[in-house]
């Protein structure tokens, strides 16, 4: 059916938690066979015995995946380890906001190194098995989602490096998009505006107190909702391509 995985590899980077976990479930439960990509190698194998006791297939990779030569390796075990890749979802990210003047210098570097650095090494490594992928059965397609935020479109006051790395995330999706397309890799961008995960938690306590002002009353998103959106997005048919999604709570406003 064109709406399974079966058949195919999914990696998922940031799998350890929030929307890489539940997106590593709902890759699962669509067929694919999953490869759990973080650094906390305990929530790692928590996720793949939940996976394996559903009837799936999970390999656990831990890793650091801002570090280029353990990107590139995770994604080759991948390919030996379960015989290919059709799916990569560029997931892993972190999320630290407040003024930018007097803004500790290592929190910056840290959102380059993750939401840019981390994703463009574990992109290049797995481009050709994607484009490989994409010759070849059982669907003669292959995905590439990287999972950017509502602040890659929009940029606010308190967030501007965070904004400026995932406007980045965007820009390259659009540009590799065009590259790739015409050879059957797909390269979708995935927005989501508030979930609820620990992904804000890593904030300074005054930051996190605005932030928890700033969404005060607003249902907040669950991971398994970004999820659902992905896994729509990488069931579509072979013409079909979902370049761009974004996804707010309904009472969300910017």
């Amino acid at each position: 059916m064109a709406d399974r995985l079966t058949g195919t590899v999914a990696l998922v980077t940031g799998a350890s938690s929030g929307i890489g976990a539940a997106t590593a479930v709902e890759l699962a439960g669509l067929g694919a066979a999953v490869a759990l990509v973080a650094r906390r190698a305990d929530r790692l194998e928590e996720l793949a015995d939940t996976i394996r006791g559903a009837g799936g297939t999970a390999l656990v990779l831990a890793a650091d995946v801002t570090a280029e030569a353990q990107a590139r390796e995770v994604v080759e075990r991948t390919v030996t380890e379960l015989g290919r890749l059709d799916t990569l979802i560029n997931n892993a990210g972190v999320m630290l906001l407040g003024p930018a003047v007097g803004a500790p210098m290592e929190e910056w570097r840290r959102m380059v190194e993750v939401n840019l650095l981390g994703l463009l090494y574990t992109a290049h490594a797995a481009l050709p098995h994607l484009l490989s992928a994409a010759e070849d059965d059982p669907r003669h397609v292959a995905d590439l989602v990287n999972i950017s935020s509502v602040a890659g479109r929009v940029a606010r006051s308190g967030s501007a490096v965070y904004n400026a790395t995932k406007h980045g995330v965007g820009a390259f999706s659009e540009g590799l998009r065009q590259e790739v397309t015409g050879r059957h890799v797909r390269v979708s961008l995935v927005e989501p505006g508030a979930v609820d995960t620990e992904l804000s938690g890593h904030n300074r306590p005054e930051v996190l107190d605005g932030i928890k002002k700033r969404f005060e009353g607003v249902e907040r998103l669950r991971a398994e909702d970004i999820a659902d959106a992905i896994g729509y997005v990488v069931t579509r048919p072979r013409h079909v391509a979902v370049n761009e999604m974004l996804v707010r709570p309904t009472e969300q406003v910017g």
